[in-house]
């Protein structure tokens, strides 16, 4: 199933995409309930509380406007860092330079603000060269948290799943080098578009999906820069959510994004920066497409 957020007639609606994925129609949610986005099926769903009823009619996709599905979460975004065996080393004289060998044990975790989500066609905003001039994207399969808890097992992990959506962890590389924690460089205004809709656990298998990511330079065409499958990550996604919730309680609704392919700006010889009047367009297999401009 697809749970979207989006904006009809000025008021935010939360809805399920048909399968054909050119209709949207609405859950009987009104006011402040309505104004959570997806978070409230999020809950009830771990709750065991039964959804409210679709509210019909169904309206032509391209009618609405999408918005993140989760528009602004209720924490901090867990984020995964050096987390495909080919982004490790593309970024092994750069980012992860001098890394210490724990991390070859340990994932390499920060977040980034909740404020800095945005939704499907939103603009990122650069932030001008006084104060970064290295903007980077990066394609992500993020995990939304289903049933919460703490010290989740390994073995147990999938089943605190709700769904999955996509998220472009985009990065200021010059601010992130230039601290030792990453939070500053990650958490932009505007600095990490998600969507273009939540898809429940039941319909894909986030394990073994391919990513993909395509630039379009500002008049320019169209450039394939990350392909992947998330069998290549180097901490699978249920050690990841064991890791993230050692010590820490996972709520319904949190955000994992589980890391970038190779193939990052950063990466490239010599590196190619975002510009502005550029567009991201990133892919994952069984959940659809998320496009971004940036200014």
């Amino acid at each position: 199933m697809r749970i979207a957020t989006y904006q009809y007639q000025g008021r935010r609606h939360v809805g399920q995409v048909s399968a054909d994925g050119l209709s949207v129609t609405a859950y009987a949610l009104t006011g402040a309930d309505a104004e959570r986005g997806a978070q409230l099926l999020v809950e009830d769903t771990a709750a065991g509380v039964p959804w409210p009823a679709l509210a019909g009619p169904a309206l032509p996709l391209a009618s609405v406007r999408l918005e993140a599905p989760l528009p602004r979460p209720r924490r901090n975004l867990w984020c995964v860092g050096r987390n495909y065996h080919a982004h490790a080393r593309e970024l092994s004289d750069t980012v992860f330079k001098g890394s210490p060998k724990v991390t070859d044990q340990w994932p390499i975790v920060f977040t980034k603000v909740p404020e800095c989500v945005v939704g499907p066609g939103d603009t990122v905003r650069l932030p001008g060269a006084a104060v970064s001039s290295q903007i980077d994207y990066e394609a992500e399969l993020a995990v939304v948290i289903g049933r919460g808890g703490r010290n989740i097992a390994r073995g147990d992990a999938l089943s605190h799943v709700f769904g999955w959506t996509i998220v472009n962890d985009v990065t200021a590389r010059d601010v992130q080098m230039r601290h030792q924690q990453w939070d500053l460089g990650k958490s932009f205004d505007t600095f990490c578009p998600m969507g273009p809709w939540l898809v429940t656990a039941d319909e894909m298998d986030g394990t073994d999906t391919r990513v993909r990511c395509w630039v379009t330079p500002a008049g320019g065409s169209e450039e394939l820069r990350q392909d992947a499958r998330t069998t290549d990550l180097i901490f699978d996604i249920p050690t990841l959510i064991e890791t993230v919730s050692r010590g820490i309680t996972l709520l319904p609704g949190d955000i994992i994004a589980t890391g970038t392919p190779a193939g990052v700006g950063m990466g490239l010889s010599p590196p190619r920066w975002l510009a502005s009047g550029d567009a991201v367009r990133i892919q994952i297999d069984g959940i659809g497409t998320l496009v971004n401009r940036f200014e």
